[in-house]
């Protein structure tokens, strides 16, 4: 069979084996269209308006910008043509109906990284696609594990706007070509490295850690004189969809954990609409997605905002960090505070 070279041919060979699917590919063609309406808003920058400006809302713990806004209204408005029940995200308290018979539901960060947008850097959009449960309207079809998705993708909007989508057969990745105005696919399975070099968290809030993150960090930062034997990069965007993007071409491991601040004891990241879509596009791709206790996408929603931890990207590191949460003593040496070249001692 010939290979589809853009996202249209690649989802009409994929609902070619099974025409139930043809739903799911109306969908993903419909946010796509939204991702190239976000992308040329947030491509104009300043032109398009003051983007960076505070509604005066909240999104959690995060101020809300007018880029929100607008890319929250082009998501709502190209699934009111397709076959979506209801539409649910981090700008709405409550998920907005639709087409009531219809048997998917879609969730979604319309501007994952907001409080970049006036710095020109990466920002982006994650959405799930669920399937739709009979007779259960409002939040309730939202709250289900991430295991039940049907599509998953995070779109980039940097100096190419890229695409990672999963259905279930592999993470592919597509570019926008800007001409055309169609994505097109430059890399089918993707696969994360088993292991890194690099690593992408905030350390900035080190202080607010528990022991054990402390002790990975630290072990990490003392490279090859360290019990990890060699030197790593520290990488962060303040945008996970531009991290884990980069972790899904040369490998990598992302972390957002919960700490001790007001407000991030369960981490930053919405379990149904970024950690779980993440999750399985990372999984896809051969890498591996936790809360530091249990597989993201089998744990289950209570609420339809629910924040969670997150540590993914390349398998073996983050089996790493899980063991060194079960055992912190027992896979790493203990922290520099109270080893012989610690910071208060010589």
């Amino acid at each position: 069979m010939k290979q589809p070279k853009d996202l249209q041919g690649y989802l009409e060979a994929w609902t070619r084996d099974d025409p139930g699917r043809e739903s799911i590919a109306a969908t993903l063609l419909a946010l796509a269209g939204a991702c190239r309406e976000i992308s040329a808003l947030v491509g104009r920058g300043p032109l398009a308006g003051p983007l960076g400006a505070p509604t005066g809302r909240q999104s959690g713990v995060d101020p809300q910008k007018e880029v929100d806004v607008r890319a929250n209204d082009l998501l709502l408005s190209a699934l009111a043509m397709a076959p979506v029940a209801a539409f649910a995200s981090e700008e709405l308290e409550h998920p907005a109906a639709l087409v009531s018979d219809a048997p998917l539901v879609v969730a979604a960060d319309p501007i994952d990284g907001s409080s970049n947008i006036d710095a020109n850097t990466s920002v982006g959009t994650i959405f799930t696609v669920l399937p739709a449960l009979p007779g259960r309207a409002g939040e309730d079809s939202f709250l289900q594990p991430g295991t039940r998705q049907k599509a998953a993708g995070f779109t980039v909007y940097g100096p190419f706007t890229s695409m990672a989508l999963t259905v279930g057969d592999g993470t592919h990745l597509f570019v926008l070509d800007r001409e055309t105005g169609r994505f097109m696919l430059t890399q089918t399975s993707a696969t994360i490295p088993p292991s890194t070099r690099e690593f992408a968290v905030n350390i900035s809030n080190y202080r607010h850690w528990e022991v054990a993150l402390r002790i990975y960090a630290d072990d990490l930062l003392r490279g090859t004189i360290g019990p990890r034997g060699k030197d790593f990069n520290m990488r962060w965007t303040a945008s996970p969809v531009a991290d884990l993007y980069r972790i899904l071409t040369r490998g990598g491991i992302f972390l957002y954990p919960g700490d001790l601040r007001d407000g991030y004891a369960m981490g930053r990241l919405r379990l149904v609409y970024e950690a779980n879509p993440l999750a399985w596009i990372v999984e896809q791709a051969g890498g591996a997605a936790t809360t530091g206790q249990s597989r993201i996408l089998e744990e289950v929603p209570s609420a339809l905002h629910q924040r969670t931890p997150i540590v993914a990207g390349s398998r073996s590191e983050v089996e790493y960090v899980v063991r060194l949460g079960r055992e912190p003593m027992g896979v790493a040496e203990h922290s520099p505070l109270f080893t012989k070249r610690g910071l208060f001692r010589t």
